[in-house]
C-alpha cells in the first residue's frame, strides 16, 4: 500500500453532539440510550460538554463547522435553555459558519407546548422527527411511547414553528407487515410536505431485546415487494433515493449526512459520541468518548475514552462503504483528497469492478447490479 500523504484540501469539518437520555429504550435501539430514572442534569451536562469541547479544540484547528447534528438518545427531552447555552459555548470556543446545518433529533410524545419555538430560537434550523411507523399496531411493537394522533401533531407543531426544513423518520419491513401498511405509512408522512424521509429497514442488531426475542419479520420477498413498491411511489411523489435510505426533495439532501457519506471530519461530543479528523501530518484518527452518562458526567481531564489511527490499508475500504452507499456516488479525484492515496492504489480492483458491470466508468459509482450486490462488492477491497 502506498504510504499517505497529507490531503492538500482538509475535509469539511462537521459536529456530532450526543444527548444519552430518553423516555424508554426502544427494542431495536442499539444506540447509546438510558432511560431517565429521574430528572435530567441539564446543567451538569452542559458544563461536562463545555470541558470536553475545550480538550477538544486542538483537533478543531480553526477550522470552521460547516454542520452539527444533535443525536441521542432523546435530544428533544432537553429544554430550549439547555440548547440557548450550549451555542454559546460552542459559539465563544469554534467558528461555526454562518449558514451552518444544526439538525435537531425529536421524538413525538417528547415534546408540550412551545419546545420548538424554544429550539428555533436557540438556533437550531433542522429537525429530524423519529415517527418510525403512523400504525398504532407498529408503534406499540417498536416499543414507542407516542400515537399515530402525537406524530402528525409535532409534525404540524415543528412547521408551525417556522422549520421549513426537516426530516421524518420512518421504518419498513416491520413484524407483520405488508407492502400496504408501509406504502400507507408513506402517504401519511408525505401529507406534510416533508423536505427529506429516512426510509430504512428494520434490522435486529446485537444486545437488544429484539436480539435477544427476536420478532418474525418479513421475508425477502416481501421485504423486496415493499421497498419497489416505496421507492416507486416516493419516486413519482418527487423524492430521489440520494442514499440507500436517505430520500430527499430536490436540494434538500442531509448536508451532514452528506459529510458523513463522503469521509469528511466530524468532531465528537457527549457520552458515547464518536468522532473522526484529518490531522496535518496525513494521519487520520478515530475518538470515542466515555459511554456511560454517569461516568462522563464525572470525568475529570479528557473525557476520551479511546482512539485509533485508519491505517493506510484500511481507507479504501472506509472511505468506499460509505461513498459507494450514494446513488451519484463521488468523483474519482474525492479518493485522494480523502484518503491521501492515490487512486492507483485500488485500480486493479476497480477496473474488475467495471468489467463485471459492477462500478460506472470514470467515477466511483455503482451500477443498478452493484448497489444490489454492494456488500459483496464491497468485500473485494478487503
Amino acid at each position: 500500500m502506498t504510504a499517505p500523504v497529507p490531503v492538500a484540501v482538509t475535509p469539511p469539518l462537521s459536529l456530532y453532539i450526543h444527548v444519552p437520555w430518553c423516555v424508554r429504550k426502544c427494542p431495536y435501539c442499539d444506540f447509546n440510550s438510558h432511560a431517565v430514572r429521574d430528572e435530567i442534569p441539564e446543567a451538569a451536562y452542559l458544563q461536562a460538554l463545555a470541558e470536553d469541547l475545550q480538550q477538544d479544540l486542538a483537533l478543531a484547528n480553526g477550522r470552521e463547522i460547516q454542520t452539527i447534528f444533535i443525536g441521542g438518545g432523546t435530544p428533544s427531552l432537553m429544554s430550549g435553555e439547555f440548547y440557548r447555552r450550549l451555542f454559546a459555548e460552542l459559539s465563544s470556543r469554534l467558528v461555526i459558519a454562518d449558514d451552518a446545518e444544526i439538525t435537531l433529533e425529536a421524538n413525538p410524545g417528547t415534546l408540550e407546548q412551545g419546545r420548538f419555538e424554544s429550539f428555533r430560537e436557540s438556533g437550531i434550523n433542522r429537525l429530524s422527527i423519529g415517527v418510525q411507523s403512523f400504525k398504532p399496531e407498529h408503534l406499540k411493537t417498536l416499543g414507542r411511547i407516542h400515537t399515530r394522533d402525537a406524530a402528525h401533531k409535532a409534525i404540524e407543531a415543528a412547521r408551525q414553528a417556522g422549520f421549513d426544513n426537516f426530516n421524518i423518520d420512518l421504518m419498513h419491513g416491520l413484524p407483520e407487515q405488508t407492502p400496504e401498511d408501509a406504502l400507507r405509512d408513506l402517504q401519511a408522512a408525505l401529507e406534510h410536505q416533508p423536505p427529506h424521509l429516512s426510509w430504512y429497514q428494520l434490522t435486529i442488531e446485537p444486545n437488544t431485546e429484539f436480539f435477544s426475542r427476536p420478532p418474525r419479520l418479513p421475508d425477502d420477498e416481501r421485504l423486496w415487494d415493499i421497498y419497489q413498491q416505496g421507492a416507486e411511489f416516493l419516486h413519482a411523489q418527487g423524492f430521489r433515493d440520494y442514499e440507500v435510505s436517505a430520500w430527499s426533495q430536490p436540494g434538500m439532501a442531509s448536508s451532514h449526512n452528506l459529510n458523513y457519506w463522503t469521509f469528511g471530519d466530524y468532531l465528537a461530543l457527549g457520552a458515547g459520541a464518536h468522532g473522526k479528523v484529518s490531522l496535518a501530518d496525513g494521519r487520520i484518527r478515530r475518538y470515542w468518548k466515555t459511554r456511560q452518562p454517569e461516568a462522563y458526567l464525572k470525568r475529570i481531564g479528557s473525557r476520551t475514552a479511546g482512539s485509533e489511527e485508519i491505517a493506510p490499508s484500511e481507507r479504501p475500504l472506509e472511505f468506499l462503504m460509505n461513498a459507494l452507499r450514494l446513488t451519484e456516488g463521488v468523483d474519482e479525484r474525492l479518493f485522494a483528497g480523502r484518503t491521501g492515496l492515490p487512486l492507483s492504489s485500488v485500480q486493479e480492483t476497480i477496473d474488475q469492478l467495471r468489467d463485471e458491470k459492477l462500478l460506472k466508468p470514470d467515477r466511483l459509482q455503482t451500477t443498478e447490479l452493484g448497489q444490489r450486490y454492494l456488500n459483496s462488492l464491497l468485500e473485494r477491497f478487503l
